[in-house]
């Protein structure tokens, strides 16, 4: 279980624990958070669960793949250094506090 910090684009933030194996996207999901699309389901084929990882984010994450870069390269909102995929980031003890800034617009 992670404690996770879904922030939106007004300031206001919505913090709910997740399980694992999920990922941020399905958490985000499960807790009908807004303002992550996810049509493709968690494939990382169409980038409508683009996030930011907070700048201050000191917890371990994954390694970003070449289709998960590939995929940012064409999001709806701008790309950033701390641009990833929610899809591709999965839910353990080791991310409990992650915080992530949702962008403007997923579409």
């Amino acid at each position: 279980m992670a404690k996770i910090t879904y922030q939106h684009p007004d300031g206001t933030e919505t913090v709910v624990e997740v399980a694992a194996p999920n990922t941020v996207m399905r958490g985000a999901k499960l807790n009908n958070i807004e303002g992550i699309v996810a049509q493709c389901g968690g494939s990382a084929q169409c980038g409508t669960c683009h996030v930011y990882i907070d700048e201050g984010n000191t917890l371990p994450l994954p390694e970003m793949h070449e289709a998960e870069d590939d995929v940012l390269c064409g999001t709806a909102a701008e790309r950033r250094p701390t641009s990833r995929l929610s899809c591709q980031l999965p839910v353990s003890e080791a991310i409990d506090g992650l915080i992530v800034h949702l962008p403007t617009t997923q579409i």
